[in-house]
């Protein structure tokens, strides 16, 4: 089982406040890596680094609003400067706006593609160009079965999802023979704060369940194995690859 080992390894993950981000961070600090856990406001990942902690993982704590570029710019400069270089990046701090679409506000639409897209491009960015000249990396990006469909009223949302799943496989196709693999993960539906409004309504939210194989809405920490399996060496060969954590969602 040593190759799923990330002992000695650097991750910074967006987004580790709570739900998949938190689950995420854990995940890898307890395979072995020492883990910068970024979330938009001081002291969000606090939570998080007390986990990490007791479970007997490092962790470190950063803050940025990911709809301002340099706030974005400052994150990876500040994150290598706690590391001194970032073996895995898991880019999954994220928004969501929902509106009919023909009155979409386009202040939303913009913030939306800033925070999900923008920033993840912007980070793949910082930190690509050392696992380049490193000859090795890790990036996982978080998709969404918005990646594969539409939605109801959340435009912005799924166009930058299905944004991620393109720009996953466009770095991969670039990025692959530097040994960097960069892959995504596309959550089903899962409890978090982004589908609290679909588990509120009931009649959807059963109809979800009900459409699931796995007969139930998935937790936060049914991404963990993913995440630690994609950023690990285990999986060397894998590359611009969306692996769906959905309990059999798009199978049915």
């Amino acid at each position: 089982m040593i190759n799923f080992s990330l002992d000695g390894k650097h991750a910074l993950v967006t987004g580790a406040s709570r739900g998949l981000g938190q689950a995420i961070a854990i995940a890898l600090a307890q395979a072995g890596a020492k883990v910068v856990c970024a979330s938009s406001r001081q002291g969000g990942c606090d939570q998080t680094l007390q986990h990490i902690h007791n479970s007997g993982g490092q962790g470190f704590v950063l803050d940025a609003d990911l709809s301002d570029e340099n706030a974005v710019k400052e994150l990876a400069e500040k994150a290598k400067a706690i590391c001194g270089e970032i073996d895995i990046l898991v880019n999954n701090g994220g928004t969501i706006f929902r509106h009919p679409a023909v009155s979409y506000p386009m202040e939303e639409w913009h913030r939306v593609l800033q925070v999900n897209l923008d920033a993840s491009f912007m980070l793949c960015q910082a930190v690509g160009k050392d696992m380049i000249k490193k000859g090795q990396g890790k990036i996982i990006n978080i998709a969404s079965m918005l990646s594969y469909s539409g939605g109801l009223t959340v435009p912005a949302y799924t166009a930058s999802k299905h944004a991620i799943a393109g720009l996953t496989k466009a770095l991969a196709n670039e990025w692959a023979q530097h040994n960097i693999q960069v892959n995504a993960i596309a959550p089903g539906y899962i409890r978090t704060d982004n589908t609290e409004a679909l588990q509120n309504d009931e009649a959807r939210s059963e109809q979800i369940k009900q459409r699931i194989p796995a007969g139930r809405w998935g937790e936060p920490e049914d991404l963990q194995g993913a995440a630690v399996f994609l950023a690990s060496q285990a999986s060397n060969y894998i590359n611009g690859h969306i692996l769906a954590v959905d309990g059999g969602w798009l199978a049915r």
